[in-house]
């Protein structure tokens, strides 16, 4: 463990949601819901003003919908979400080499490696000065803890929310963790919890006082040995800046059961060539090409194959993934479709028979897969996702609220104007277009920074 709490994790607050709060000046401070619309939709974000009807991220969305009967519930923008993601990144990992992200919104970072921080004193200004750049550059909030290991920090930064930064000092760790529940330790899920509990175990202190012996007894030999070195507040993990993708995978989960063979066909295909796109974004190519089917009885089956050598060819990865379809039944009915690469590479060795199946291939995959757009033009090219931004030739930049009978309803605003006013129009209406999301902050400046700096010295001073 180390002398001083450079370890920092920072975890924006409700960050969908906010992103979305921020670009609409008519939802701030109200109840927003971010994640699948459809029947079988679940909750990916929910803002605080949601969560106090009991709106969490996981819920299936119909049960959402029945809590919050009048939240904004929109579909997620990820390119959005991963734009303002990179920027927060970019800022973490101005303070140190070691950035560890965990997802779009969540990293830890080893201050101590970057030397931005060594004691108790450099640690709060540099965590106070991260959350007012972030509030400058983003406009959004995040929570910051910093302690001397990543479990520590963590737990410190799920004290702050939202909006908020906690210190755990060296030395005062088996304090705090003492009388908090087993499930703050990493690794103690419901299973383990329950488990747990029936043994009379309920707090860290008790795991503490069961012993290492008891433990190993209750749990196995690796998590026993590993539990009760947390509840001491023992954690050496290091902040690992790089982690090794094992694979690249898309999948969609459908509102309607798909039957029709072909339809199932050309959704694989459409699944492989955005599984490619990932790839390819990521500079890396995979040997190993896997189908997940779940079908329209819950049971998943997997298939896979492995080729003579890395592709990141999108007529390689369709003709194998058209192949492990063909082992697969479903007639009943698939829910959900997904494809994957793994074995990954960061080189393709060129496979000139499969390069040249493969261009033709694509020729007919190009020509299978144009067919059904041409039929239905309207529902490819004109669908209005619920939070989605539009332009209208006259009355400029907003969002959809909603869609259905054959219109769509706008609110016109932008993230720095007064909360806008609803118009709706019929859904081929010319003068509608999607459109880019536009910048949350104008600018930035020092202003911001400044009014940021305002409130972070308001929660230290507490």
């Amino acid at each position: 463990m180390r002398n001083a709490p450079t370890i920092l994790h920072l975890d924006m607050d409700a960050f969908f949601a906010s992103v979305e709060q921020a670009s609409k000046p008519s939802l701030r401070g109200k109840a927003v819901v971010v994640g699948g619309l459809g029947p079988r939709g679940v909750v990916a974000t929910a803002s605080y003003e949601a969560r106090v009807f009991g709106v969490h991220s996981a819920m299936p969305m119909a049960q959402a919908r029945r809590l919050a009967p009048n939240a904004a519930y929109l579909v997620p923008r990820f390119s959005l979400y991963r734009s303002i993601s990179e920027q927060v990144m970019g800022l973490l990992r101005a303070l140190s080499p070691l950035v560890e992200p965990l997802s779009l919104d969540e990293a830890f970072v080893d201050l101590e490696a970057g030397g931005t921080a060594w004691d108790e004193e450099s640690v709060r200004l540099t965590g106070a000065k991260l959350r007012a750049d972030i509030r400058a550059v983003t406009g959004l909030t995040g929570s910051v803890g910093l302690a001397a290991s990543k479990m520590l920090a963590k737990i410190a930064s799920e004290q702050a929310k939202p909006d908020g930064l906690v210190v755990i000092e060296p030395g005062t760790e088996r304090a705090l963790l003492g009388p908090m529940p087993v499930r703050t330790l990493p690794g103690v899920g419901p299973a383990t919890g329950d488990h747990l509990r029936r043994a009379g175990i309920t707090t860290v202190d008790e795991l503490a006082e069961a012993g290492e012996d008891e433990l190993v007894r209750l749990l196995g030999k690796a998590h026993g040995h590993v539990l009760y070195a947390m509840a001491l507040a023992h954690d050496e993990r290091p902040v690992v800046a790089e982690r090794e993708a094992k694979s690249v995978s898309v999948e969609d989960t459908y509102d309607v059961d798909i039957h029709d063979r072909v339809r199932v066909g050309l959704e694989v295909q459409r699944l492989a060539d955005r599984c490619v796109r990932r790839l390819r974004e990521a500079g890396l190519s995979g040997r190993t090409i896997v189908l997940k089917v779940r079908r329209y009885d819950f049971s998943t089956l997997t298939r896979s194959e492995t080729l003579r050598g890395p592709t990141d060819d999108p007529a390689v990865v369709r003709e194998a993934a058209a192949r492990l379809l063909d082992s697969v039944d479903t007639t009943g009915g698939v829910r959900l479709l997904g494809v994957g690469v793994s074995g990954l590479a960061d080189y393709t060795q060129e496979d000139l028979f499969a390069q040249a199946a493969g261009e033709l291939a694509e020729a007919e995959a190009e020509e299978a897969v144009a067919a059904p757009v041409e039929e239905q033009p309207a529902v490819t090219e004109r669908r209005w996702p619920a939070g989605h931004d539009v332009r209208h030739t006259e009355f400029g930049h907003g969002w959809v609220q909603g869609s259905g009978l054959g219109r769509v309803t706008v609110r016109f605003e932008t993230p720095d104007s007064e909360p806008g006013r609803v118009r709706t129009f019929r859904v081929d209406d010319p003068e509608l277009a999607p459109a880019d999301p536009l910048p949350l902050v104008s600018g930035g400046g020092e202003e911001g920074a400044g009014s940021a700096w305002g409130r972070v010295d308001e929660s230290l001073g507490a």
